[in-house]
C-alpha cells in the first residue's frame, strides 16, 4: 500500500461552509452561481477558481449557452475560503486579480477563527464580520442576507 499523496483538497469544514454558501446564494442571484471547480481565465493568462463565484446575468448576455470552457475575467463576487494550508500573501495576490478582472465585491471566511473579511477593492478589507453580523449581497447581489453565525 502506497502512502497518501496531498493533492491539495479541502477539508470538510471548508467544503461545508462552502456548501452553505452555495445553498445560501442561490435564491438570491440573477445570474449564475459557481463552485471551485469552474476556472476563470484573467487578462494574465492566470486561471483562478475562487471556492464559491457569482456571476451575472448581465455579463452572461450573448452567450447562447454557458461555455464548457472557462469564463474570461473574474466573477462579480469572488468568495475563498481559507483552508490550514493559505498563507495571508497568496490571498492578496488572489484578491489583486479579481478586482483588477471586474469583481466588485469579494469574502475571505475565515472558519476557524469564524469571521469574514468583505473587499471591496484589493486594497484593504471594508469591513471585518462576526458571528453576530449579517453578511449581505450590497447592491452585487441584492436582498441577500446571511447571519455570519450560520456559517460556522
Amino acid at each position: 500500500m502506497g502512502k497518501p499523496i496531498d493533492m491539495g483538497s479541502a477539508g470538510a469544514l471548508h467544503s461545508y461552509v462552502c456548501s452553505l454558501l452555495l445553498a445560501a446564494l442561490t435564491p438570491y442571484v440573477l445570474g449564475i452561481v459557481l463552485d471551485s471547480s469552474t476556472a476563470f481565465r484573467m487578462k494574465s493568462g492566470n486561471w483562478r477558481s475562487p471556492d464559491v463565484s457569482f456571476f451575472a446575468k448581465e455579463r452572461l448576455q450573448g452567450m447562447a449557452e454557458l461555455p464548457t470552457g472557462f469564463l474570461e475575467g473574474a466573477p462579480d463576487l469572488a468568495v475563498e475560503v481559507l483552508s490550514p494550508g493559505n498563507t495571508l500573501e497568496e490571498m492578496q495576490e488572489k484578491l489583486v486579480e479579481y478586482f483588477e478582472n471586474g469583481s466588485r465585491l469579494a469574502w475571505l471566511v475565515h472558519p476557524s477563527k469564524r469571521y469574514v473579511l468583505v473587499y471591496r477593492s484589493s486594497q484593504e478589507p471594508d469591513r471585518l464580520l462576526k458571528s453576530v453580523d449579517l453578511l449581505e449581497g450590497e447592491e452585487v447581489i441584492p436582498g441577500f442576507a446571511l447571519p455570519v453565525a450560520h456559517l460556522f
